[in-house]
């Protein structure tokens, strides 16, 4: 194992320093020890019922899954085509040590493990991450690790990374403030949190189509444009149509909530994607990790009434950007 990657785990029960052997990883602090399989160190502890729903959800049809003859040049002209994705490409470091928690297959830490930059992809869900670690070594990126563990308890050192990514996971936790305390933890001091969440507005369309698709048993859909965009990619489509509107555990949160976890976990608010403000320059490609300027509540809240049309067509799924308070 990498002493870089060794360096950023940690026992999952205790928090202890991890020693590498063969095929396994012990605790020096209370000898516990894990597992490493196929490359992957195994370092989640049994969760809870609703935990262990959703992980048992992703087993069956791991999201998001990689098209036949995907190549590496592919996944980065998909990815490209995110706003997000290229603006976190920019604005990381090339020499950061970058989390991202959720990771599912991983394809945005293969996006992300470019230059110098250690990428470590988390997730709770094996089948997700074999897929995840067979990609990287087809392409053979050699900038990014996984590793099987719950961000309730993580099986990673408090503090050890530059910038940690949560997309699209928080949401689907049975406690998302929970959840975002664990893993602001992670981040150093001065270093960077981004999370995506489902929008409580901006979900009413999807929630509406959902409505209509369970009463045809979800054999039609109505106006999804990624259903109808992976019509001729029956596995995509099905992943999609699963994550989507068969998921066992779904939350909607408002801007005003995250701003509240913020505060608790010593985060310092920095900007949305979209913008919360009207009249919001477009983001520079360099500009994602830099604070979005003043802004004026009530503006904000009418600003959040603009993304229902605005992010309907991804599930109403919107991101914001903080930063851990740096050490006094």
């Amino acid at each position: 194992m990498r002493d870089e990657l060794l360096d950023v785990l940690a026992c999952p029960a205790c928090g202890g320093r991890l020693v590498a052997a063969a095929t396994t990883l012990s605790c020096a602090a209370c000898a516990a020890v894990y597992a490493t399989r196929a490359g992957i160190p195994d370092l989640r502890l049994p969760g809870d019922e609703r935990s262990d729903a959703v992980r048992e959800f992703y087993a069956v049809a791991p999201f998001p899954g990689y098209p036949p003859r995907f190549s590496l040049s592919a996944l980065r002209a998909r990815a490209g085509r995110s706003e997000l994705a290229r603006a976190l490409d920019a604005a990381i470091p090339g020499d950061a040590r970058v989390l991202e928690v959720g990771c599912g297959t991983g394809q945005m830490s293969l996006y992300l493990a470019t230059a110098d930059r250690l990428v470590v992809g988390a997730d709770f869900q094996r089948a997700s991450l074999a897929l995840g670690q067979a990609a990287a070594e087809r392409f053979a990126v050699e900038g990014v690790a996984f590793v099987e563990t719950d961000l309730r308890r993580p099986g990673l050192r408090a503090g050890a990374f530059d910038v940690v990514l949560a997309l699209g996971c928080l949401h689907h936790t049975p406690d998302p403030r929970r959840s975002f305390a664990a893993i602001a933890r992670l981040v150093r001091p001065g270093g960077v949190v981004v999370i995506t969440l489902y929008h409580a507005l901006a979900r009413l369309p999807h929630r509406l189509r959902r409505g209509v698709a369970r009463l045809f048993n979800y054999k039609l859909v109505p106006f999804d444009p990624v259903l109808r965009d992976r019509a001729g990619e029956p596995a995509r489509r099905d992943a999609w149509l699963r994550d989507q509107y068969l998921h066992p555990e779904e939350h909607r949160h408002l801007l005003g909530e995250v701003r509240r976890w913020f505060r608790e976990n010593d985060v310092a608010f920095v900007r949305t994607l979209p913008p919360c403000l009207f009249g919001s320059p477009e983001l520079a490609d360099d500009d994602l990790f830099e604070p979005a300027g003043d802004d004026w509540r009530f503006e904000e809240a009418l600003t959040q009434v603009r993304w229902i049309p605005l992010l309907a067509a991804e599930g109403g799924v919107f991101a914001t950007i903080g930063r851990r308070a740096p050490e006094a």
